[in-house]
């Protein structure tokens, strides 16, 4: 696995984030559900920036970034604020494991900035009422 594997990986995994950050986002309401809606508004807004920075990453080693899915898989149900809730949770765990991934096959600043990557998306997981764990992103050493 070289260094733009482990990007286009990741950058394949972005794009199924901001796909379905968004679709998340759409279910639910400023006004009922206001600190779910910032949470998944805070998470559209980082992985689309995360996303962006791939792309920019991957041009830059002068290889062709794999593009976006026309349509990714959306979990079901989401008729409640709890099953929106765990289903921001799921893809975020979901991330993890793809950042420490990355972190795994990539160097110096490219591993720095998967760390700090790997590091938000743990947090934004305890926001979505995740648990704490040792190693995010490493199931094999899972907490839960």
């Amino acid at each position: 696995m070289t260094e733009t594997d482990a990007l286009q990986t990741t950058l394949a995994a972005e794009h199924a984030a901001v796909y379905l950050f968004g679709v998340l986002g759409g279910r639910t309401s400023r006004s009922a559900t206001p600190k779910l809606f910032d949470t998944l508004s805070a998470a559209y807004a980082a992985h689309r920036a995360r996303r962006d920075h791939l792309v920019r990453e991957i041009t830059d080693l002068g290889a062709e970034p794999v593009a976006a899915e026309a349509a990714y898989e959306v979990p079901r149900p989401l008729e409640t604020p709890a099953q929106v809730e765990r289903a921001g949770l799921d893809l975020e765990r979901s991330c993890a494991a793809t950042y420490a991934y990355l972190v795994a096959n990539t160097v110096d600043d490219r591993r720095r900035w998967a760390i700090e990557a790997l590091n938000e998306t743990a947090v934004r997981e305890l926001v979505l009422r995740g648990t704490p764990e040792t190693f995010p992103g490493a199931d094999e050493y899972a907490d839960r």
